[in-house]
């Protein structure tokens, strides 16, 4: 249970990864992916990387440049404009559906305009789940200019697209659906320069 704690990722750059275990029965045609992130960097780097045998960018959030995320699923992705914050936390939720192929991106609590990705795609269920670094390849393949520093809360991933009211109790740390990835119930390893500690502030 790592409620109210973070991973800190305390290089850049950094070699350091958080493998994450997640129960995948089957493919998913529909899912949400959220984290909350705190970070200085301006280089391109990633926060989530999901990737199978045939396709390293299966699911990705990756963040180019300041005021940029790009949201992949099967190796395609539609881009999300953000105004520049003030060195804060930014949480951030991704939802998919394959029968629409409508991406929504939320970030801290606002929904953007939605987008259309991989319409009729199907996610692989066999998959290396990472934070802190990009998968060119299954399980590996990275670019350490691509890496996260900082720190890293709150991870989801549920099998299905989140309700507007759920996406809202995500940002605000309520109570949520069960998750094949919860933050309070987290199966990983850390591989690398990787410290939990507790969350400074709320």
């Amino acid at each position: 249970d790592l409620y109210r704690k973070v991973f800190i990722f305390r290089k850049d750059p950094s070699d350091a990864y958080v493998v994450l275990r997640a129960k995948l029965e089957q493919p998913l045609q529909n899912f949400t992916v959220c984290l909350r992130s705190y970070t200085d960097l301006t280089r391109p780097h990633s926060l989530f990387s999901y990737a199978t045998k045939a396709q390293d960018n299966e699911i990705l959030l990756f963040k180019p440049k300041s005021g940029e995320y790009r949201f992949y699923v099967g190796g395609k992705f539609v881009t999300f404009r953000i105004p520049e914050g003030h060195g804060d936390w930014e949480h951030i939720c991704a939802s998919w559906e394959s029968a629409t192929g409508i991406a929504e991106f939320w970030f801290n609590g606002k929904p953007w305009p939605r987008k259309g990705l991989q319409r009729g795609y199907t996610v692989g269920a066999e998959a290396a789940i990472l934070l802190g670094q990009e998968q060119d390849a299954f399980g590996g393949g990275f670019d350490v200019y691509n890496s996260f520093s900082g720190e890293l809360a709150d991870v989801y991933l549920w099998d299905a697209g989140l309700s507007p009211d759920k996406m809202r109790a995500a940002y605000q740390s309520l109570r949520l659906p069960p998750a094949i990835l919860a933050w309070k119930s987290l199966s990983y390893e850390v591989k690398g320069d990787v410290v939990v500690k507790p969350r400074l502030r709320e």
